[in-house]
């Protein structure tokens, strides 16, 4: 896997803050698209970005489960996020990356079609996930974060991880 490296820091245009909300607070995340959406998810748990390359197949693993690969000695297993959000057929090329993520302790990939930078949000700008009934499950996001004309949806990747339907990662403390 090729390491991938320049990913931009880019601070919100807000104006200054006074007093006590100049410390309140703030989620810095990595911002990924998957087709024409734009995703974030808190960068704490971001360990490394890599190129897309090869994996080893598991037999009888879900579709979402590309496989795995020998990270320096760690095996980590690699979900494709297109096919687990059912975003149609993935395509790979020198645009996609594995987002590998320490989750309690457990490393994990996950691929994205690109990263695109990295933000931090104030409070004001995240706005709670709309209710959509049976329609759209939200119980993997945070809410949407508005950045000027941009606005991104905002994944609890530990709650999404550590899902049953994942099976990857013992449940994480509250």
């Amino acid at each position: 896997m090729a390491e991938i490296t320049g990913i931009q820091r880019q601070q919100t245009q807000q104006p200054a803050l006074q007093g006590s909300a100049a410390n309140g607070p703030r989620l810095e995340v990595v911002t990924f698209k998957l087709g024409e959406e734009e995703y974030g998810i808190d960068i704490q748990k971001v360990q490394e970005l890599r190129g897309y390359d090869a994996v080893t197949r598991i037999a009888n693993a879900p579709e979402y489960i590309k496989g795995v690969v020998n990270l320096r000695g760690i095996i980590v297993p690699i979900i494709d996020m297109r096919i687990k959000f059912e975003l149609g057929d993935p395509t790979y090329d020198q645009f996609t990356v594995v987002i590998v993520l320490n989750i309690g302790g457990r490393v994990v990939g996950m691929v994205v079609d690109s990263v695109s930078d990295v933000i931090t949000l104030t409070a004001e700008q995240i706005k709670p996930a709309p209710e959509m009934g049976s329609v759209l499950d939200t119980d993997y996001l945070i809410g949407l974060g508005t950045l000027d004309e941009r606005m991104l949806i905002l994944v609890d990747i530990d709650r999404l991880m550590s899902s049953d339907e994942m099976g990857l990662i013992e449940k994480i403390a509250a």
